[in-house]
């Protein structure tokens, strides 16, 4: 699917602050091989390469769109390619530190991703992901309400994308399954201070409406957009409006 850095990047300090407190959590010694998964335009990476200058990181991402804005941050110690993440995990590459940042809620079945991921980290290496709880959050649950309803139930045709994130408790007992320990799990919230209903309208359509947008015609589009934008009126009568957006942050070292 298409990705517009401009419309994602909108919003790029909020969500840098979950990023920085995943790299919280992050020791990497002298000498060590990393992959950020999912990383988008690449922009985190290189933070994260630049604090780790010892280390040799690969970001990858599926999309194009993304890729091409990555091409500025190469340096020595830090590379970019096209792959997805479910190719990846089936690859028999190990590394030091598995990294990724707001990308695994767009990947499936993480009862069985999530495995493969942690059985390629090297012994000593480290575990670090941050996704938001779709499932949790409103604007997520509008977007869910509104793929149940006629006539947009029969414009998708009936598909819904489901969320592929787990709870707290299922993630742990993988981690620990993986051998992994210094185990931290937590749910956080970022809050967003909206002065308008188009703020809000606008940080979801930069990431999980995208999907949704695409099967759509054009005028089906102007429809779907004016009924998502009076239900997110409706759900935040008063402004400014915050919300509550929760994320998860998991981390743990392999033994």
């Amino acid at each position: 699917m298409p990705w517009n850095p401009e419309i994602y990047n909108k919003f790029k300090d909020l969500r840098y602050k979950p990023f920085y407190d995943l790299m919280d959590f992050i020791k990497l010694p002298e000498s060590s091989s990393a992959i950020d998964l999912g990383c988008g335009t690449g922009e985190q990476t290189a933070i994260l390469a630049r604090k780790f200058s010892k280390t040799d990181f690969l970001g990858i991402d599926s999309s194009f769109e993304m890729l091409e804005k990555s091409k500025s941050f190469e340096t020595n110690n830090l590379r970019f390619d096209q792959m997805s993440v479910e190719d990846l995990a089936e690859s028999d590459k190990k590394w030091d530190l598995v990294f990724s940042n707001a990308a695994l809620q767009w990947s499936d079945h993480h009862e069985i991703l999530f495995p493969k991921l942690i059985e390629s980290i090297n012994p000593g290496g480290q575990f670090a992901v941050q996704m938001p709880v779709q499932k949790e959050n409103l604007l997520n649950k509008i977007l869910y309400q509104l793929a149940e309803e006629d006539p947009f139930k029969t414009y998708f045709k009936g598909w819904k994308r489901d969320s592929p994130v787990l709870s707290m408790d299922q993630y742990a007992q993988i981690m620990f399954d993986g051998g992994l320990e210094e185990i931290q799990i937590m749910q956080k919230v970022y809050p967003i201070i909206a002065h308008d209903h188009d703020t809000l309208y606008n940080f979801i359509s930069g990431s999980a409406l995208i999907p949704y947008m695409e099967l759509l015609q054009e005028d089906q589009k102007e429809f779907f957009i004016s009924t998502f934008k009076t239900r997110i009126t409706a759900h935040f009568p008063k402004l400014p409006a915050i919300y509550a957006f929760k994320r998860i942050l998991l981390y743990g070292k392999k033994r």
